[in-house]
């Protein structure tokens, strides 16, 4: 099953928060934690990597917290899971290092890449600005043909 870790659920929660904040309007680690049930220390941890990976701007002192770097809409959720866990994997082997034994047999490989990078595409296809959108409203989900026949 594809899961998205804890830390990137956190990172995507600190975000959308950020993004619906006034312009510039910074929020503390505390604050975000504390509005969603997520542990400090691990808020904390997931907001300094975020500033860390340029996505995040932090400001210290008595008004000091994060905001965002950039627009929301100039930020995908590739940009943000990738900032906490990393590349994208589906399989073990989702690199081209050849460190598998079954690697030059395997007969899965290359077709599990092209599901990875479908992934990534759809994941970089959507914005931060469209996650903190309306969440009543149902979320449209276009499948192409190709689509349908290929999954």
């Amino acid at each position: 099953m594809l899961r998205l870790s804890k830390k990137a659920d956190y990172a995507l929660i600190a975000m959308k928060h950020l993004a619906l904040r006034p312009e510039q309007a910074a929020s503390s680690a505390r604050e975000i934690a504390e509005q969603y049930d997520i542990p400090i220390e691990l808020m904390a941890k997931v907001l300094q990597r975020l500033a860390r990976e340029g996505l995040l701007a932090s400001h210290q002192g008595t008004r000091g917290g994060y905001h965002l770097s950039r627009p929301p809409s100039a930020i995908s959720l590739a940009d943000v899971i990738q900032a906490v866990d990393g590349p994208l994997t589906v399989t073990a082997c989702s690199t081209e290092e050849e460190n598998c034994e079954q690697y030059s047999k395997c007969s899965v490989r290359d077709p599990l890449w092209k599901i990875r990078e479908r992934i990534l595409v759809a994941l970089q296809g959507c914005s931060i600005t469209e996650l903190a959108a309306d969440t009543n409203a149902p979320v449209p989900v276009t499948l192409t043909r190709s689509a349908v026949l290929h999954t």
